[in-house]
């Protein structure tokens, strides 16, 4: 299941390994809940109060 959430969002090459609960729903929500934590290098810099080439 997870596979193919990260390939609708856009990635094509992924490698996963589930830790704890193998229910396909919970894998599923717990897929998309770090996919909507995702930041970019822009707001991460930010964060850091560094600048992106710094990175």
């Amino acid at each position: 299941p997870v596979r193919a959430v990260i390939q609708a969002a856009g990635i094509p090459n992924v490698l996963t390994k589930s830790i704890g609960t193998h229910n396909p729903h919970n894998v599923v929500k717990a897929t998309i809940n770090a996919l909507e934590q995702l930041r970019d290098k822009a707001s991460v810099a930010e964060l850091r109060g560094i600048t992106v080439e710094k990175m």
